[in-house]
């Protein structure tokens, strides 16, 4: 015959615990899936990889309007960077206000900035805890190129130079003689000053080294990484590099050498 005891000490068991369910206390509210995606290290890589395609095809974009600068002026004698900077001034208009699709750009460009700057630095504080000790021996170092050991000072000097440039040839704060609209006369007018030509030629070279190491990270972060494809991720790297320092460097080596020149300018 079974021991009822066993029975009532289970029964009784239960009954103390409470009921499992309906008067559990709920679940805190759960964070957005993309906020608690950029929560993580993985969500913060996301982020500054697709960042980073965005600034690159921006700073390329960028630079190819600028070549304009060496067509000189049409037949109507307009320098055609003038008519490339009247362009992007009445774009989509008047479907937008004048100016309207590019402040539209200018603040996608400045958010894309702080969102890649926020998950850097978000991502520098998630490695110091996992790893509070640093590094000890110099073998550490030689596993990273300098590139990517470079890549926080780079970013803050590259940060610097598009603050100054945006003063010097958006809004002309700094450039004593800048004329709003007359984009080939103020290229020539801050560039044939030294200091800033010898700036705009450092800031340029370390921006490609900034653009050639995250050009090649961007590849690991987003997943797109293979062993196969390393050759060809270290090539696209070296020649976006490549052709952004050349091509941004000619620019102030062109004013300096008399090739870009405005009458105007003294």
């Amino acid at each position: 015959m079974r021991d009822p005891t066993g029975s009532v000490w289970r029964m009784a068991q239960t009954l103390s615990r409470g009921p499992v369910t309906g008067t559990a206390k709920p679940a805190g509210k759960r964070k957005p899936f993309l906020l608690d995606l950029y929560s993580t290290a993985v969500g913060k890589k996301y982020v500054m990889a697709i960042t980073g395609i965005l600034m690159i095809l921006f700073v390329v974009g960028h630079m190819i309007g600028n070549l304009k600068m060496y067509q000189g002026v049409d037949a109507d004698g307009v320098y055609a960077i003038d008519h490339y900077g009247e362009f992007l001034r009445e774009l989509l208009y008047p479907l937008l206000p004048k100016y309207g699709a590019l402040w539209i750009m200018r603040v996608g460009l400045i958010v894309t900035i702080l969102l890649h700057i926020h998950a850097a630095y978000g991502l520098t504080v998630i490695n110091r805890k996992a790893r509070p000790v640093k590094y000890q021996s110099p073998r550490d170092y030689q596993i990273a190129s300098f590139a990517s050991r470079s890549m926080r000072w780079t970013g803050v000097i590259v940060l610097a130079f598009i603050l100054w440039h945006l003063a010097d040839l958006t809004f002309g704060w700094v450039n004593p003689d800048f004329e709003y609209g007359e984009v080939y006369r103020n290229i020539d007018a801050t560039l044939s000053r030294w200091p800033v030509a010898i700036f705009y030629i450092v800031a340029n070279v370390l921006l490609g080294i900034h653009l050639f190491h995250g050009t090649w990270s961007l590849f690991q972060s987003m997943g797109w990484n293979n062993p196969r494809f390393n050759p060809w991720r270290r090539w696209l790297a070296a020649g976006v590099a490549t052709v952004i320092v050349v091509g941004n460097v000619s620019f102030p080596i062109a004013v300096l050498a008399g090739i870009v020149e405005h009458p105007g300018v003294s």
